[in-house]
């Protein structure tokens, strides 16, 4: 009995990180946008729904709107909004976005150093003849 309780909620514990993990890139980016200084606008209308929907899906665009730039990022499949901001936003944005991408290539830099060095005996290790 205590083996198939045991057994329950390591499968639930392990649903839960799967689901988790499906759902990391949309957010990320949004939480991005977010922090660049775009505004989350829901399209909370039947005809919003359909303008949204209209638009290139998860990715940015530009628009003029009153003579001024305007970028647009719509995901109608996940939050059913648009991400708007204007020059600054987007600006700010690609400097989140760099920085992102530094921090990871540096992240897999050091782990590929840190793997390349956990191997620097070969198959035998530091103990196999003619190392001492």
């Amino acid at each position: 009995m205590i083996k198939a309780i045991r057994i329950g909620v390591a499968a639930l514990a392990a649903s839960a990180v799967l689901a988790g993990c499906v759902t990391v890139g949309a957010p990320e980016k949004e939480g991005q946008l977010a922090a660049a200084g775009f505004v989350r606008q829901p399209a909370d209308t039947p005809l919003k729904m359909t303008k949204l929907q209209a638009l290139p899906q998860n990715t940015i665009v530009v628009a003029q709107r009153k003579g001024h730039n305007v970028y647009i990022y719509a995901d109608a499949a996940g939050c059913g909004c648009a991400f708007i901001g204007n020059d600054a936003a987007y600006q700010q944005y690609q400097q989140i976005r760099t920085a992102n991408n530094i921090a990871q290539m540096q992240e897999t830099t050091a782990i590929l150093n840190q793997e390349a060095t956990m191997d620097w005996g070969g198959a035998w290790g530091p103990y196999a003849p003619g190392w001492y």
